[in-house]
């Protein structure tokens, strides 16, 4: 008997595709560009641009609405016309382009028009950032063939949700590094370096991409989706328009079934009852958001120093990512569980507790808020004046004025007298008479001195005594006790000098900041905080300590020839409050963000049609920008003036939205053929912070089916 043996040589496997490492390294330079200018940017506006915080929100908040709107633009530009290479190449430039007019504008001796190119460069990165976006993990996905690639796909997705991380993390924690630490062209920060270092790594991660065009698997365009969708709904209205009286139908949609068929009229019924549930979910981006801005702006009226550390107002950011590393685990295996146990078990369910968190966290941000208003500087009301004498003699002064309720008053020697609520209702000019019996003074004949005081309403004035030809010296100066909006240091420095017309403060660490001051100059100075030298030459005459937030006088007085006395007056405390009491509301935001974003994607992704699942994509990036748009409407109303106020109407907003969310959600009947299978989230920051990255993760899932596969990396 013979036996035949017969042999089967399986196919060899497929190579994994060389051109992924230049479609990676595009994507993590893209993230480290977006994340770490974005990080600094709210900070950028206020401190070198001197836009007011309610300005550089609005700016802040409309980059940010911008950035996912124009992912529609890309995958529709993409799919339709150019094509996913020549989109991301062409993109990658107007990009670059953007990140280089912010870093050019942001060098002082160019003397650009630093505004106007800062505004263009953000419409330049939205437009490259957004429009990119849906165009990299598809072009990625298009590298491979499938089903036989489906293991190397998988892993080509975890390479790229690494960059994504890596690239966003190490920005933001780099970026205010760059910004603070580094000193450059004679300033105490260096905005310049912060931007450009983001912006040199965008330049040359386009010159890698190029590098790669001859391994690329590149697709013809076939077609949107997005498009497709609302040509069906234009039609079934223009028909409807027509024939409604004629051959009324059940639902408006079927009006398009003679062009467009039952099967994509059905999906789109589908698509439109998930639609009606987006309508409240823009409240929570627009409180989500603001931790790049109003956040950051509540972070630089805070302490920082932990230890012999600095923590700097745009690095509180970190926060966010970093715990949601953290929480996707613990929420998988005990929050959901014990919610479950109390009823709270459907996607819609947690989306709404996610939102209530979220509303939960801005009423402690409030409650923050209303501790820092306490250590705000002491501002006069409209129908007040402050005044505020400084003595720079050796002899204590004896007042006697007209001033309401201030008949007299005593200024001690090298000391400061303040009246903060002086009434001025009626009279803003006062007269006064000083005087001195002490010996020192009477010896050089300066005992007395008469003159007028000039206040004004919500105004503040300061005068300064001081000895000028051998008689008494009284300066006068417009004054502020308010802090500095960025939450730096503010001094003024008044002298009683005689053998000198300039001193100088040197930082006693960083020897970028000197400050060169003429005596005869009264002007308030924002200089970084930490301890300073004061020098007359190279003589060291004494030394001060200037805090975050602090408002201070210095007062140098000549006692003797070349002998000097330094006193340091603080008008305004600094900053007491640490920006550790902002975590709480971090951690709060970041346990709603889990619950509301991830849940509220899986939810979208399993119950829309296949053919709809990449239009629900671009939907739920639309409530993004629509939600930073609602904050930008908010600060340009002024429904309130206090900060802390803000705050708490945008958590009341937040729970009336989430009432109304919970009405929407009980009346939806959850689909039968829904895919059972949800998101996988990766424990990594960006899948879960990001929801651009939240939908790659969607692109992902849908790989398992061949047919839809293709369509979901062009829609992303």
């Amino acid at each position: 008997m013979v036996s035949t043996r017969f042999e089967v040589n399986s196919p060899p496997p497929v190579r994994y595709p060389r051109s992924i490492f230049f479609i990676i390294s595009n994507e993590f330079s893209e993230r480290f560009n977006y994340y770490g200018m974005r990080t600094v940017l709210a900070l950028y506006l206020t401190q070198k641009l001197a836009y007011s915080t309610d300005t550089a929100t609005v700016i802040y908040h409309v980059f940010t609405s911008l950035a996912y709107f124009f992912p529609l633009m890309g995958a529709i530009l993409a799919d339709s016309w150019l094509g996913k290479f020549k989109t991301i190449l062409y993109l990658s430039i107007v990009y670059c382009a953007g990140s280089t007019l912010i870093a050019l504008g942001a060098i002082p001796p160019l003397n650009l028009p630093a505004p106007s190119m800062t505004v263009l460069g953000l419409l330049f990165i939205a437009v490259g950032s957004g429009g990119i976006k849906p165009c990299v993990s598809a072009f990625g996905g298009d590298q491979f063939k499938l089903p036989e690639q489906a293991a190397q796909l998988a892993k080509f997705f975890s390479l790229f949700y690494f960059a994504i991380n890596a690239g966003s993390l190490i920005s933001t924690t780099l970026t205010p590094i760059l910004r603070e630490d580094v000193h450059c062209f004679g300033d105490v920060s260096c905005f310049p370096l912060a931007f450009g270092v983001p912006a040199v790594l965008m330049i040359l991660s386009i010159v890698i991409f190029v590098c790669g065009r001859t391994m690329y698997t590149i697709r013809k365009p076939s077609g949107n989706m997005i498009v497709l969708v609302f040509k069906c709904i234009g039609n079934a209205l223009s028909v409807r328009a027509k024939e409604s009286t004629v051959s009324p139908r059940e639902h408006w949609l079927d009006y398009a079934e003679s062009k467009y068929g039952k099967g994509v009229v059905s999906d789109i019924k589908s698509l439109m009852k998930i639609l009606v549930l987006y309508i409240p979910l823009p409240v929570f981006w627009a409180l989500f958001d603001q931790q790049g801005s109003r956040w950051t702006f509540q972070a630089t009226r805070m302490d920082g120093a932990v230890g012999g550390y600095t923590i700097k107002p745009d690095q509180m950011q970190v926060i966010n990512p970093l715990l949601i590393l953290a929480f996707i685990p613990v929420f998988e295996s005990c929050v959901y569980p014990m919610l479950a146990k109390i009823g709270i078990k459907r996607p819609l369910q947690k989306l709404s507790f996610g939102g209530i968190l979220a509303g939960a966290a801005f009423v402690l941000s409030g409650f923050v808020e209303i501790a820092l208003d306490r250590t705000n500087a002491v501002l006069p009301a409209a129908h007040e004046a402050q005044l505020r004498v400084f003595n720079g003699l050796p002899c204590d002064y004896r007042f006697h004025t007209d001033v309401p309720n201030l008949a007299s008053f005593s200024v001690p020697s090298r000391g400061v007298f303040e009246a903060l609520h002086v009434d001025v209702a009626a009279n803003t000019t006062f007269q006064f008479r000083a005087e001195t019996s002490e010996i020192a003074c009477v010896r050089e004949n300066m005992t007395e001195l008469s003159g007028t005081f000039y206040l004004s309403p919500a105004g503040a004035v300061s005068y300064f005594l001081s000895r000028k030809g051998g008689k008494i010296n009284l300066v006068e100066y417009a004054d502020t006790a308010e802090k500095d909006r960025n939450g730096l240091p503010k001094l003024r420095l008044l002298a009683n000098v005689m053998t000198t017309k300039e001193v100088s403060l040197r930082h006693s660490r960083n020897t970028d900041a000197v400050y060169n001051i003429l005596l005869n100059q009264y002007e308030q100075l924002v200089v970084a905080e930490g301890e300073y030298g004061l020098f007359i030459g190279e003589r060291h005459v004494g030394t001060v300590k200037m805090s975050p937030g602090g408002v201070y006088t210095l007062l140098l007085d000549e006692v003797l020839e070349n002998e000097f006395n330094l006193q340091t007056h603080i008008i305004t405390p600094s900053n007491s409050v640490h920006m550790l009491w902002l975590v709480p509301q971090y951690v709060v935001i970041t346990a709603g963000e889990v619950m509301f974003s991830i849940t509220g994607l899986e939810f979208s992704y399993s119950q829309a049609p296949a053919s709809m699942k990449s239009v629900i994509q671009a939907f739920w990036l639309l409530t993004v920008a629509i939600g930073n748009m609602l904050v930008v409407f908010i600060a340009e109303a002024k429904f309130v003036q206090s900060q802390s106020l803000e705050f708490f109407l945008f958590a009341a907003l937040m729970f009336l939205d989430m009432g109304l969310f919970m009405i929407l959600a009980m009346r939806y009947h959850y689909s039968e053929n829904a895919e059972p299978d949800s998101i996988e989230v990766e424990t990594n920051p960006k899948k879960a912070n990001d929801p651009l990255a939240l939908c790659d993760t969607l692109s992902e899932r849908s790989a398992k089916s061949t047919t839809y596969a293709n369509e979901a990396y062009r829609e992303d």
